[in-house]
């Protein structure tokens, strides 16, 4: 087999849907993420910065949501290549000796996970995954929705386009709602 065809397969989709046990999934439900602090730069105004400042609290939970439905359409191998680009885009990012050594780990792991292509594990690992992103998001948006700080990024919504806060705040829960009815979906048709 040539290095193109052996290219060719580990990025073409698995045929069929995987199969989840249910141990799998109910281990994944007890993770979640640490937390993280994001800085904007640029312009102090503007729909960018409102784009770029909102998107912060649905995006672990549409990524989430993607991998789970992505996962779950046999597509885990290419996915899993995709991410392996990113991580190594990231490597380009990194500023500090930790961020390195995880950036690193998460590599060697998903070149592991891409190298000896093994479908239902890239599945079960991608959808856990994401549900440990989407659950991420939760506990993200129930950080914040109850802080006065002015900092939190809804405050700082609000105070670039005078929409109440509040309002910020429900527009986090719609989107991390929607990826979380993605998921939901995709994990009962998987588990059945």
């Amino acid at each position: 087999m040539s290095w193109i065809d052996e290219l060719r397969w580990r990025l073409e989709p698995v045929a069929g849907t995987v199969s989840l046990d249910r141990a799998t999934v109910l281990a994944v439900l007890g993770c979640a993420l640490a937390g993280g602090h994001a800085v904007t730069v640029g312009k102090p105004r503007g729909p960018g910065r409102v784009l770029s400042t909102w998107a912060g609290y649905p995006a672990p939970a549409v990524v989430g949501a993607a991998m789970v439905w992505l996962a779950g359409r046999g597509w885990s191998a290419a996915l899993v290549a995709a991410v392996i680009v990113a991580l190594v885009v990231a490597l380009f990012r990194v500023r500090s000796a930790l961020t390195l050594v995880v950036v690193l780990t998460a590599l060697a792991g998903a070149g592991a996970l891409w190298w000896w292509r093994d479908d239902a594990t890239q599945a079960r690992v991608l959808v856990g995954s994401g549900i440990v992103l989407l659950i991420g998001a939760w506990r993200h948006l129930a950080a914040v929705w109850g802080s006065s700080d002015r900092s939190s990024d809804p405050r700082v919504l609000a105070s670039l386009t005078h929409v109440p806060s509040f309002v910020w705040n429900l527009t986090f829960a719609v989107g991390c709602a929607a990826a979380t009815w993605v998921v939901g979906s995709e994990v009962l048709l998987l588990w059945a």
